[in-house]
């Protein structure tokens, strides 16, 4: 699969579950480079890691790898929607010059509040959704890798009290 077709691709999953009023909006860094993976694509059989803990703490339970599809239906129910900071894998840009393309697409999904996840998102991003008056948590929340997951676990349930 080229790159363009697998943009494509993540863009009609994450539609598919993009609930119709976002209650919580969760911002990551980038999808990863592996085509075949996505935070959106039901059939990710491996390094699935993100989706995993947000359904968990978020759903109170990780489910079952062949269980994905109900539960980001489930996710949908409770209008949490997901979206990259950097839309494009391969892009290598600095973090903080994609910020300025951030705000506009947050403002057209209207959350009533934003979570952001990873370090460097948060770094690159967070004083900059504030100035733009967008309701963004101000909690540091490490990607659920590297042994970072307990970390994970633990900042973002104090962003979801704060929420």
């Amino acid at each position: 699969m080229n790159e363009v077709a697998a943009a494509e691709r993540r863009r009609r999953a994450a539609a598919k579950y993009r609930p119709a009023q976002i209650d919580l909006l969760l911002v990551g860094e980038a999808p990863p480079t592996a085509l075949d993976r996505y935070f959106y694509f039901a059939d990710v059989r491996e390094h699935d890691g993100l989706f995993r803990y947000v359904a968990k703490m978020i759903l109170g339970a990780v489910p079952p790898r062949d269980q994905k599809r109900e539960a980001l239906e489930q996710l949908k129910d409770r209008r949490v929607f997901f979206i990259d900071l950097v839309e494009d894998p391969f892009d290598v840009a600095p973090l903080e010059t994609h910020v300025p393309g951030l705000i506009p697409r947050v403002k057209r999904l209207r959350p009533e509040r934003i979570i952001l996840i990873k370090v460097d998102v948060f770094d690159a991003a967070f004083a900059a959704l504030r100035t733009a008056g967008l309701p963004v948590v101000d909690q540091r929340i490490p990607f659920p890798s590297s042994g970072q997951q307990r970390r994970f676990e633990h900042a973002f349930g104090r962003a979801l009290a704060a929420v």
